[in-house]
């Protein structure tokens, strides 16, 4: 049974949300004390989170960059505020999805099952190796890692299936709507400037281990990952 830990301080919504997700087979534990939110996730040990922004004591990117500090989880918002940036700022701290309120429950549990088979489900990355190596940048997709020379850099999900993409097809243009597709179910409705967000995730990633302008973006077709860090190894 999946564990759903949920940090919303609407009452009346954690009600809904549990009721919802119950009958979907849905084991869930909504926070109890806004300022231990870590503590309890790390006590419950979900699957997946849902978050709101607006929180007693800190906000939500707070505390998503705190849990990104210790898991990879499948992390979605779940907020009020419908801006542009307010969105860019939750996935750049470290979420996988963002819920305006009000929302649909059947879209919410749609995008909670999404995340779910992308980390443990169908959609894991499962074929092939483990390991994807090239040229000394070293993908470990079950460790969620990117190691080059005697540095490591922790990723995400998401950044694993677009750099195990990238890295598979190393010197290829690989189309957006390809990437899309890896990455986010068909069905469910994402911005195109979510993927935006998660290419510049992954370069900052990779310059962390001073690799820098491998990763092209190929004007009106896509994306191409050129290892041109071969040099410094």
């Amino acid at each position: 049974m999946f564990k759903i830990f949920i940090v919303e301080d609407d009452k009346q919504l954690v009600t809904l949300l549990n009721e919802h997700l119950h009958k979907f087979g849905f084991d869930t534990q909504p926070v109890d004390q806004f300022d231990s939110v870590l503590e309890q996730f790390e006590r419950y040990s979900p699957h997946l989170i849902l978050l709101d922004v607006n929180l007693p004591k800190f906000d939500g990117y707070y505390w998503c960059r705190q849990i990104r500090k210790v898991s990879t989880c499948p992390i979605i918002f779940i907020s009020a505020r419908e801006g542009k940036m307010d969105q860019v700022m939750a996935l750049e701290n470290g979420a996988d999805d963002y819920i305006t309120k009000p929302f649909d429950y059947d879209i919410a549990v749609a995008k909670i099952n999404s995340q779910l088979r992308r980390a443990y489900g169908k959609f894991a990355s499962t074929h092939g190796d483990r390991l994807i190596d090239i040229e000394g940048l070293k993908l470990d997709v079950e460790r969620l890692t990117l190691t080059f020379q005697k540095q490591k850099v922790e990723i995400s999900h998401t950044e694993v299936r677009i750099l195990e993409e990238l890295m598979r097809r190393s010197e290829r243009v690989v189309s957006r709507d390809r990437l899309l597709e890896k990455i986010w179910d068909d069905q469910v409705f994402v911005d195109d400037n979510t993927l935006n967000v998660y290419i510049t995730r992954v370069r900052k990633k990779l310059m962390i281990l001073n690799i820098e302008d491998a990763l092209q973006t190929i004007r009106g077709q896509g994306y191409r990952l050129l290892p041109n860090w071969g040099a410094q190894s």
